[in-house]
């Protein structure tokens, strides 16, 4: 017996605005018998005003662009900026390509960007939303597992520089997320494993259930189950929703999804963006952490052989690529939650139990990059 389709959604509650984060398996591009509703009908009541720029890029924009554009168009004037793909683009240049477009066309503040695409789409979309005529509104559709669960959701947006990962952004929402699951199908497989990295995150640092529950599903999500992709990532969405509700531009509590990434970030800087997938540098970011965290008492050996057990069920990576202890605490010195010149981590008091913390000794975070230096 097929699993049914699934259709939910829940509000995201932030000081400007509340929004929805529509997820489902039932919209489809093309108007058809088997659809509820296309992608096109369900971001059209958020949008404000007559103009519209969907930004895309190389590797999306063939499978689910023209329909979009074609509908979007019977009712508003559309028009659309197509990028490079991938993290390496996440620059100043593709944000100019943004703005260049809406100049072009005469656009104003009443514009609405739609973000079609995975999280570098939904960063630059968000960051040029923010940023042309000092704010216009814009949607997100993620079209990857990874944006889906994290990036779509809170309004972070943002681009990278030589130095340093997502320096350069804003907090700005969307005014709808939808999640549609069957875009998943055409998602390789490598950047559907980058996206479990992102689930695996919440169940270490906030729902140990979670986590039993991922070790059961893991393969089903791995074989496009869309039924259980949607569960995670409604599970995923209602965390992260209830985080950003508290702390809409992390003041604190909302630092606690950065698990993983300090050192994540070091490994996609060194290594070249793009190199490293993000969910893949966040999986063995994530390690690093345990490990430390196991080195301060808190955590057993045995619960960190469960975190590498669970990353390695998703076909992600559980050891850094070697880097030389200083250049890892030189880039980890660019990290934005370094506060008065010292290194603050996201580390595990226990599984489902994340604390931001610099209180730790600098020779044992010494001696956990030291492990993965050759």
């Amino acid at each position: 017996m097929a699993t049914p389709l699934f259709h939910d959604g829940l509000t995201v509650h932030t000081q400007n605005h509340d929004y929805p984060i529509v997820i489902t398996e039932k919209t489809t591009t093309e108007k058809d018998a088997s659809a509820t509703i296309t992608m096109a009908e369900q971001v059209a009541p958020y949008i404000s005003g007559q103009q519209v720029l969907i930004v895309t890029n190389e590797t999306v924009a063939p499978l689910y662009l023209q329909p979009l554009q074609k509908q979007l168009a019977e009712q508003f004037t559309v028009r659309v900026c197509v990028l490079p793909d991938g993290e390496q683009y996440k620059n100043q240049a593709s944000i100019n390509q943004i703005y260049d477009e809406l100049m072009a066309q005469h656009f104003n503040r009443d514009v609405t960007l739609i973000a079609l695409g995975g999280g570098v789409v939904g960063d630059m979309t968000g960051f040029a939303a923010a940023s042309f005529m000092r704010g216009v509104n814009f949607i997100q559709i993620p079209t990857t597992l990874l944006s889906q669960v994290d990036s779509s959701v809170g309004g972070k947006t943002g681009i990278n520089h030589p130095q340093g990962k997502n320096m350069i952004g804003a907090f700005w929402q969307p005014q709808m997320v939808l999640a549609d699951m069957s875009t998943l199908q055409t998602l390789p497989a490598r950047e559907l494993s980058a996206g479990l990295a992102e689930v695996i995150k919440y169940a270490l640092i906030m729902d140990v259930n979670f986590l039993t529950w991922l070790e059961h599903n893991l393969p089903a999500m791995m074989a496009l189950d869309l039924a259980i992709l949607g569960e995670a990532v409604k599970r995923c969405c209602e965390h992260k929703a209830a985080v950003v509700a508290q702390d809409e531009r992390e003041a604190g509590l909302r630092a606690l999804l950065n698990f993983g990434h300090t050192f994540g970030h070091v490994i996609e800087t060194h290594e070249g963006y793009g190199n490293w997938l993000h969910g893949e540098a966040i999986a063995a970011g994530m390690v690093q952490a345990a490990e430390l965290s196991q080195k301060m008492g808190w955590l057993s050996v045995n619960e960190v052989v469960r975190i590498k057990r669970v990353l390695a069920l998703a076909n992600l990576p559980t050891t850094p690529p070697p880097i030389a202890v200083q250049t890892a605490l030189d880039l980890m010195g660019h990290d934005k939650k370094v506060k008065n010149g010292q290194i603050r981590l996201i580390l595990l008091k226990s599984l489902g139990q994340a604390v931001l913390t610099n209180d730790f000794d600098d020779q044992l975070l010494t001696d956990v990059l030291s492990q993965h230096t050759s």
